[in-house]
């Protein structure tokens, strides 16, 4: 191996070790969001609905949407979002309706129930924005950065999928 081809093995393996680092960290962050959510809901007794189907309820807020329109917009995977769906709708957190224009889909909204469940995740952020502004962890253009590279990151494996098909 050359010395030329050496220095560029070491600056691949470089870039490698941070790039998997983060795609650890993005895995791990989202893990823990659902320990943190599951958490929050033992503490306030709330038993029927599991920190994923929070997090749906969350995302969901004021919409009426399809499963379909929340995988598209990248929240869920596949058969999870149809089954979070039904058993929200059959424990009364979510309105159900078929759709007029595409008979095979089903619009779902929040009930007043689910929309309870929405704002205690809200209210969970809030509370964690405020200890973390306390600390001196939010504000500025810290998360602003944080989010502009992992939009960068989230472009990038979309035109990845699509160079594929």
């Amino acid at each position: 191996m050359t010395i030329q081809n050496q220095a560029k093995d070491s600056t691949f393996i470089r870039s490698l070790e941070p790039y998997l680092e983060s795609l650890a960290l993005v895995e791990r962050l989202h893990r823990l969001l659902l320990d943190v959510i599951k958490d929050e809901f033992e503490r306030l007794g709330i038993i029927e609905v599991n920190a994923v189907q929070a997090l749906l309820l969350f995302n969901i807020g004021e919409n009426e949407v399809t499963a379909g329109d929340l995988k598209s917009r990248g929240y869920y995977q596949g058969s999870n979002v149809s089954y979070n769906l039904k058993k929200l709708v059959e424990i009364g957190y979510m309105h159900h309706r078929r759709c007029t224009v595409d008979r095979r889909a089903v619009r779902v909204r929040l009930t007043s129930r689910g929309r309870n469940i929405r704002d205690v995740v809200h209210a969970l952020f809030e509370r964690h924005v405020e200890i973390l502004r306390g600390r001196g962890l939010a504000g500025g253009s810290g998360f602003e950065d944080v989010n502009r590279s992992l939009q960068r990151l989230e472009r990038f494996w979309i035109k990845q999928i699509r160079y594929i098909y």
